[in-house]
């Protein structure tokens, strides 16, 4: 059966547009209007979602054709045009970057695209800045120019006039540096940190959207389901303690909820402020910020005592980037300091500053191959000999390694469960 509900991408020529500032002022501003508005991100992400999640009340999940595939992104819009009054989507970085990119997953599924530009230094130009971005392939719709950072009514009339016809302004927003949003190393700030900071600026951003007029909701769009897989193994009876403090919150909700469809029981714990584990079969420790917290970590003496008993008993453990690092013998933060850390695997992570890895790449798994991102700001050395790499998405060039010792898999990857739900259900269960 076919629903149909008001869609909107917001996509721009590159990142630092904006996106997240007017996609959360808007998820804002049509929630107090007494809609229902769904949010998703495009591609892997953990920092924009949360505070799009706050914007709109609304878990907010990625997109990704290749990371989730087009059956799992076609089937999450569905479900999403079923309750929602308006569903808007972020693109990442610029309108064609990435294989695929955010041009291909509007086009794939309909979805008119918003391109948002900041204007500032600009006006004719980003015109064609803007005509050029619409008319690069013929395969997307592009319903309009949303200019940021726009400095007066006469800048505005400017761009206005220069834009062709099948190509209108749908809104100017003035400056205003009150609605932008605080970023760190590996980008915006975690929501959790400063909610109510950032509620005061997602507050500003809805005043801001409806001054600029941007107050009407966009087209219906068509959303039809898509079958997706039923997995054939089971957690029924299993219960799975996931790390989840300020220093571990790099969490798919999708990821959750594929292992309760296998029938799991999560909860919940924190390395930070607990003194012990729940009674759990299974532990994941997924990324996060483990350097902003590593003296309390270190400091956490019964939590480490009781993982190490749990890894010692030979359970399945399954730890991510942040979590990755926890499991080494020491944490250098980026101001040189170095503190202890679990030692379940040889070797030693520190901080580097901006650069670091990122990129899509496949988990290859005893169990099976698992997609998977890498974002990172930190290497690691004296490690042990990896079970194996991970599989670059376009390069031949070995990826992050990855490794097992007794019920232990950890690596820089970030998992992506639901591209084989199967492989992670044997992780956990520790049948690999």
């Amino acid at each position: 059966m076919t629903v149909y509900c008001p869609a909107l991408f917001l996509s721009a020529p590159a990142s630092g547009q904006g996106k997240t500032t007017i996609t959360a002022g808007l998820s804002r501003y049509f929630k107090n209007q007494g809609k229902t508005v769904r949010v998703f991100k495009t591609g892997p992400d953990y920092l924009d979602p949360q505070i799009l999640e706050q914007a709109s009340g609304h878990p907010v999940e990625p997109l990704d054709l290749w990371m989730a595939g087009e059956a799992d992104c076609k089937h999450k819009l569905y479900e999403a045009a079923k309750v929602a009054d308006l569903i808007l989507i972020e693109g990442a970085m610029g309108m064609f970057d990435g294989e695929p990119s955010s041009a291909d997953l509007a086009a794939t599924f309909g979805i008119p695209i918003a391109i948002v530009m900041d204007v500032k230094g600009m006006a004719q130009t980003a015109a064609a800045l803007a005509s050029g971005l619409a008319n690069f392939r013929d395969d997307y719709e592009v319903a309009g120019l949303i200019a940021n950072n726009c400095g007066s009514e006469r800048h505005k009339q400017l761009i206005r006039d220069a834009l062709p016809d099948s190509l209108p302004l749908i809104a100017a927003l003035a400056r205003e540096p009150e609605v932008t949003l605080p970023e760190r190393h590996l980008g915006l700030v975690q929501a959790a940190e400063i909610r109510d900071e950032l509620e005061v600026c997602i507050e500003r951003g809805a005043r801001w959207i409806e001054e600029s007029g941007l107050t009407e909701l966009p087209a219906p769009v068509a959303f039809d389901d898509a079958a997706i897989d039923v997995p054939k193994l089971s957690l029924d009876g299993v219960r799975i303690g996931i790390a989840r403090d300020e220093a571990f919150t790099f969490i798919y909700a999708a990821n959750v909820l594929v292992l309760e469809q296998m029938g799991a029981e999560c909860c919940y714990f924190s390395p930070l402020h607990d003194t012990g584990l729940p009674e759990v079969d299974a532990l994941w420790f997924p990324g996060g910020y483990p350097e902003l917290h590593a003296p309390k970590l270190a400091e956490n003496a019964s939590m480490a005592l009781a993982i190490r008993e749990f890894f010692d008993a030979e359970k399945p453990i399954l730890a991510e980037c942040g979590g990755f690092m926890y499991m080494l013998e020491t944490l250098t933060d980026l101001q040189g300091n170095t503190y202890p850390m679990l030692s379940l695997l040889e070797g030693h992570a520190a901080m580097r500053g901006r650069s670091g890895c990122q990129g899509m790449q496949t988990a290859v798994l005893p169990e099976g191959d698992v997609k998977a991102h890498a974002h990172h700001r930190s290497r690691s050395e004296g490690t042990p000999e990896p079970i194996g790499y991970g599989r670059r998405q376009r390069h031949p060039a070995p990826g992050e390694s990855i490794y097992r010792d007794k019920g232990l898999t950890a690596s820089y990857l970030h998992l992506y469960f639901a591209s084989n739900s199967e492989a992670m259900a044997e992780v956990f269960l520790g049948g690999g």
